[in-house]
């Protein structure tokens, strides 16, 4: 298999992990049933998109999801065997024919799974030596492959996965995943793009191998590498570091980079993107403010898994990513946290983003990239974006969520002619632990 081959190094490191944590393991199993989790997550949506320069201008869509979600221990002895499963449910509340395809339903008016659309599945683990895998229906979040979570339910992916946690503050991973259930229908189905248009062609795999450091303090760094199998490979390095001044003021200066480059046959045509973003924040008591420069360069856009949050850049916002082929943007962010007028809790951000390109230069071949405007000279286009979300602190409602988030995209004629957008979102999340 030549996936195999191509892990090899990582499958060495974890390995070579394992015989100094085989005793540790065993001795803190936790048992199947004693070590075991349920948690429910509901969460009810509603989406208001107002696309001004399109015919369904009032695009609105009201739902309410459910996820259960099952975590086992693991047996007794040197290898400990595991299971975990989940199940979910999306209802519509409200959003007619004429007003859907804000996402958070299945996008096909007539169909009936808009009224209730379900899906569950199951993973089998193994550990041991501090060595985790799971193969079956997984929950992923990184830079390479992360499921959307920011709709009524999340994405999951089908294939396995390994991770190795043996030295502190190290996390190594890899795995394979052929299949995906997005977050607004009840089936699989293989794993595309966002932006890309495969006409019809299908990837059969996604590889991934990466490395997550945590262990020194005020530190975090992310080294990974990923193969969309006949489309692309795709790599990415990032560093945060938080200065702390004194007990009021912090500096938090980070980078993200990506490169891309198409492999096998090419089934989005030629890529060589590099892209990468840059912020400085500057937190001052319960204030924070965040300036962020993003670039493109490459003549096709930069790219991620569709329906994904696999995007880990600066300037990726609500409505746009502004992530156009040779786009330059920057971002200016304000947070506030409420808990210094005595409100814990209560947290806003507000943010004004701006970006512009020259999409002549861009790849004329629009037969694989064709959502942008080859004839924009100087495209521009800007967005404002606000947050405000309230967590209960206590009661009986402690950890109920209500956020509210509010964009405004507008695009210039050079960058396109479609991107008009005032969009509302109301989010209520209830997390649930049973046990």
């Amino acid at each position: 298999m030549p996936y195999a081959f191509r892990f090899t190094p990582l499958f060495v490191a974890l390995a070579a992990t394992m015989p100094y944590a085989a005793q540790a393991d065993e001795d803190k199993a936790d048992g199947f049933i004693e070590g075991s989790t349920l948690n429910l997550h509901f969460r009810n949506a509603y989406f208001n998109r107002n696309e001004r320069n399109t015919d369904v201008r009032d695009k609105r869509e009201w739902g309410q999801g459910a996820v259960a979600r099952f975590e086992s221990g693991y047996t007794p002895g040197v290898i400990g065997l595991g299971l975990d499963a989940h199940a979910m449910l999306g209802l519509k509340l409200d959003g007619g024919d004429g007003h859907a395809g804000t996402s958070i339903l299945p996008s096909e008016p007539g169909d009936k799974s808009r009224h209730a659309f379900s899906t569950a599945g199951g993973a089998i683990k193994l550990k041991g030596f501090d060595t985790e895998l799971k193969a079956g229906d997984l929950f992923l979040t990184n830079p390479v492959i992360a499921g959307g979570e920011t709709r009524m339910l999340p994405q999951t992916f089908r294939g396995f996965a390994l991770s190795n946690t043996s030295i502190d503050g190290l996390m190594l991973e890899g795995g394979q995943v052929s299949f995906t259930k997005p977050y607004n229908q009840s089936g699989h189905r293989r794993i595309d793009t966002y932006y890309g248009d495969l006409q019809g062609e299908k990837s059969k795999h996604l590889n991934w191998a990466g490395a997550s450091w945590s262990g020194t303090e005020n530190v975090t760094a992310n080294l990974y590498a990923a193969e969309l199998k006949d489309i692309w490979n795709q790599y990415y390095a990032d560093f945060d570091y938080t200065y702390v001044v004194n007990d009021l003021i912090s500096l938090n200066p980070g980078v993200h980079f990506y490169h891309t480059q198409d492999t096998g046959q090419s089934l989005l045509g030629k890529i060589d993107n590099n892209t990468y973003s840059v912020h400085f924040t500057v937190a001052a008591g319960h204030h924070s403010v965040t300036a962020a420069y993003q670039r493109v360069n490459g003549n096709t856009p930069f790219d991620y898994i569709n329906l994904g949050d696999s995007i880990y850049l600066d300037n990726s916002r609500m409505y746009s990513d502004f992530n156009a082929p040779n786009e330059r943007s920057w971002k200016l962010q304000y947070d506030y946290d409420f808990a210094g007028l005595g409100v814990p809790g209560l947290t806003s951000s507000v943010s004004y983003s701006r970006g512009e390109a020259d999409l002549t230069k861009a790849t004329q071949d629009l037969s694989h990239y064709a959502y942008y405007n080859p004839e924009g000279k100087n495209a521009k286009h800007w967005e404002r974006d606000l947050d405000v979300k309230y967590v209960f602190q206590q009661g009986d409602l402690k950890d109920l969520s209500v956020l509210v988030r509010y964009a405004t995209h507008r695009a210039g004629q050079g960058y396109s002619e479609v991107d008009d957008n005032d969009e509302i979102r109301v989010i209520v999340d209830y997390p649930l632990n049973v046990f």
